[in-house]
C-alpha cells in the first residue's frame, strides 16, 4: 500500500461525511433508503475519485473495522430473550429455513453448475443467507403496517443475521481448509465448530467482565468509553486468535442486552451515537470497492446469484410457515420482505477481503482475486435488491391487508 499523508486521510473522511450529508437529504426527499444513496455515492467515488489517489481507499480501512464491530453489536442487541420467547416457533422455523435455504440453493447453483470452485461458492452462499432490515423497516414505517405478517418480518430480519454470521464462520473456515486443494478430512468440520465455540466463549467472557465492572456505573461518558474499549478489545483478541470478530462481538452484545435492562438501554443509546457517523462512511467506502469496469463481466453471475437467493428466501420462508402452521398471510408473504441485502452482507464481504485480500498472504493472488470478485458481486447485487426489495415488501404488506396503498 502506498504511503498516504495523514492530512489527506483526515480530509478524505471530512469530505466524505460532508458529501454524504447532502446525499442523505437528497435520497430522503425521494423516500429512498439512506444506505442505497451511500452505496451509489461510493460506487461513483470508486470509479472517478479513488483511482486518482492509489492507496487512499486502503488508508481508511480502520473505519470499516470499527463499523463492522458496530454492525455486529447491533445484531446482538436485537437478540433479547424476552422478545424471542414471545415470538413463537413459527419465527424460528421461518428464520432458520429461509436463511439455510438461501445458502443451500445459492451454493448448489454456483458449485454444481460449475460456475465457481468450492471455496468461492461456499462464501458467496453463506453471505446470501443474510438479510438487510433497513429498507424493510423503512417500508413498514412508511405504510404504517401492523399485523402478524409485519411482526413476523421484523422478527425474522432481526434473527436471521445472527444465523447468517454462524453460517459464514462455518463456510469461511471450510473454504480456508479447501482453498489450496487440500484433501477433505475431519479438521474441515472440526475447525469451524471450534472457531464458533471460541468466538461464543470470548463474547460471553467479555460480556461477563464488562457487566461486572460497569453494572453500577451510571455515567454515560464512562459507559461510552467502556463499551468502545471492550468492542475494540474483543475485535482485537478475536483477530489474534483467528476466530470470528463479528460473532464474538455479537455474543458480547447479546450478553449485555440480556444481563441488565439498564446496560441494554444505555449501550443501545451509546452505539446509536457512533452509528450516525460510522455507517455513512462504511457504506460509501464499501461502495467504492465496486469495480465498475467489471460490471458487464459479472452481470450474468450477479443475476443468477440474485434469483437463486430470492428463491431460497421466499421458498424457505414459505416452507417454514407451512411446517410451523403459521397464518396464511405469514406463510405466503414473509419471504417477499426478506429480499434486501446490505449492511451485514457488505460487512461479510469486507471480512472476506480482510481474510483473503492480501496477495502476499497464505492464499496468494488467487485469494485476492476471489475477494475482489465477491465484493463486486455483492455490491452489484445489493444495488438491485435494495431497489426491488422495498417494492416486494410493499406488495406483500398491501396484499396481506396490513398496509394501505398510498
Amino acid at each position: 500500500m502506498e504511503h498516504i499523508d495523514t492530512g489527506m486521510i483526515i480530509a478524505t473522511l471530512g469530505i466524505t461525511l460532508f458529501i454524504g450529508y447532502f446525499v442523505k437529504l437528497g435520497v430522503n426527499r425521494y423516500k429512498i433508503p439512506d444506505v442505497t444513496g451511500y452505496v451509489i455515492l461510493g460506487v461513483l467515488a470508486g470509479w472517478l475519485i479513488f483511482p486518482q489517489f492509489p492507496g487512499l481507499l486502503d488508508s481508511v480501512e480502520i473505519v470499516s473495522d470499527l463499523a463492522l464491530a458496530i454492525i455486529a453489536f447491533i445484531v446482538g442487541h436485537e437478540l433479547k430473550k424476552d422478545v424471542i420467547k414471545k415470538l413463537g416457533k413459527s419465527i424460528f422455523f421461518i428464520a432458520f429455513l429461509e436463511a439455510f435455504a438461501a445458502f443451500a440453493i445459492v451454493f448448489c447453483v454456483l458449485f454444481f453448475f460449475d460456475i465457481f470452485p468450492l471455496h468461492t461458492s461456499l462464501i458467496l452462499a453463506s453471505i446470501a443467507s443474510a438479510t438487510a432490515p433497513a429498507a424493510t423497516v423503512f417500508v413498514i414505517h412508511q405504510y404504517k403496517s401492523k399485523g402478524p405478517l409485519t411482526s413476523t418480518i421484523l422478527a425474522v430480519v432481526g434473527i436471521d443475521d445472527a444465523i447468517a454470521l454462524i453460517i459464514f464462520v462455518f463456510a469461511s473456515s471450510v473454504a480456508k481448509q479447501t482453498f489450496v486443494g487440500g484433501e477433505f478430512d475431519f479438521k474441515i468440520i472440526f475447525n469451524p465448530i471450534l472457531s464458533i465455540l471460541a468466538s461464543v466463549i470470548l463474547g460471553i467472557v467479555s460480556g461477563f467482565i464488562f457487566q461486572y465492572l460497569f453494572k453500577t456505573v451510571r455515567s454515560k461518558d464512562a459507559l461510552s468509553m467502556g463499551i468502545i474499549a471492550f468492542l475494540l478489545l474483543v475485535m482485537g483478541v478475536a483477530e489474534v486468535m483467528h476466530i470470528s470478530e463479528l460473532l464474538s462481538v455479537m455474543v458480547f452484545s447479546a450478553f449485555l442486552t440480556n444481563s441488565s435492562s439498564f446496560l441494554a438501554h444505555r449501550s443501545g443509546e451509546i452505539i446509536e451515537n457512533f452509528t450516525s457517523i460510522l455507517m455513512p462512511l462504511f457504506f460509501i467506502y464499501a461502495g467504492a470497492h465496486l469495480d465498475v469496469t467489471k460490471i458487464a463481466s459479472i452481470a450474468v453471475i450477479c443475476g443468477i446469484y440474485i434469483v437463486a437467493r430470492a428463491t431460497g428466501k421466499i421458498g424457505g420462508a414459505y416452507l417454514g410457515g407451512v411446517l410451523s402452521k403459521a397464518p396464511k398471510n405469514v406463510t405466503l408473504f414473509t419471504g417477499m420482505g426478506l429480499i434486501p441485502q446490505i449492511g451485514v452482507a457488505v460487512a461479510l464481504a469486507l471480512s472476506v477481503k480482510k481474510m483473503f485480500g492480501d496477495p502476499t498472504g497464505p492464499y496468494g493472488q488467487e485469494g485476492a482475486d476471489m475477494a475482489v470478485l465477491i465484493i463486486n458481486i455483492l455490491l452489484c447485487s445489493t444495488i438491485v435488491t435494495e431497489s426491488i426489495g422495498p417494492l416486494l415488501t410493499k406488495f406483500a404488506l398491501i396484499k396481506s391487508g396490513e398496509a394501505t396503498q398510498k
